[in-house]
């Protein structure tokens, strides 16, 4: 089962920046509905392999979490949305942050599973930790005002800054360029900074809701991933809504 995920996720993420996305372009919102129909059409698909493999139990296990991580990983849109509005970032080169941003977040999200599966196998108290978490993001959802995002707050940004040598512009679709014999950092890879740490900070509420629908790593883990890929595509519709529909 584990092969037959990874090598749905490999072929794709061959197939979506080795030949559709080879080139750096704005995303049309014609081709973001067909990619995110796509990655939901696959997030289906896998579903009914989950049902064929182990039963109608765990695939509805798989689909909660699927529906569960989808919903909640919406607020990520428009932290997206506000760090390239932020960084002025150009369309084109859009596409190019969020692709290496999602490779991370397979790594990340991955690291924070195996932990949530550790300590729920070792302390039995941890499942009423994450229900904790899940309360107090309950509470900030119900009673917290619609704050704006400022991505120039984020922590992690101020010590990437302080320690990192940043171009004052950007280099084409480069991350880092060299320049006199150092190497600089480009505001592209600032921006990424910014995505991948949002999306840490976003697991944490998104997790332990997984965790209260199944405890089996394989159904957490699919469903998160497959639910994040879906997330680039929605994102550029979204945006191209925003800009035809300013009051959204």
């Amino acid at each position: 089962a584990w092969g037959v995920f990874g090598a749905v996720v490999l072929a794709m993420l061959a197939v979506d920046l080795g030949i559709f996305h080879r080139k750096a372009h704005v995303v049309s919102m014609k081709e973001a509905a067909t990619w995110s129909l796509i990655w939901i059409s696959l997030a289906l698909a896998f579903n009914v392999f989950v049902y064929a493999r182990f039963g109608a139990d765990r695939a509805l296990e798989f689909f909660q979490a699927w529906l569960i991580e989808k919903a909640l990983s919406v607020d990520n849109l428009f932290v997206f949305l506000a760090a390239f509005s932020f960084f002025a970032v150009p369309p084109k080169l859009q596409h190019r942050v969020l692709f290496w941003g999602i490779l991370g977040a397979l790594v990340t999200r991955g690291v924070f599973i195996a932990l949530g599966a550790a300590l729920l196998a070792q302390f039995h108290w941890a499942m009423y930790l994450f229900g904790g978490v899940l309360v107090i993001t309950a509470a900030k959802l119900a009673f917290g005002g619609d704050d704006e995002v400022h991505p120039e707050r984020n922590p992690v940004l101020a010590i990437f800054r302080k320690l990192v040598r940043v171009t004052p512009d950007y280099v084409e679709q480069r991350f880092i360029v060299k320049r006199d014999g150092l190497w600089f950092a480009t505001p592209l890879l600032m921006v990424l900074v910014v995505i991948e740490a949002s999306d840490v900070v976003f697991a944490v509420d998104s997790i332990p809701a997984v965790f209260g629908v199944t405890r089996d790593v394989f159904i957490v883990y699919t469903s998160n991933i497959f639910a994040i890929f879906g997330l680039r595509a929605l994102c550029f519709l979204v945006a191209s809504l925003v800009r035809r529909l300013h009051y959204l």
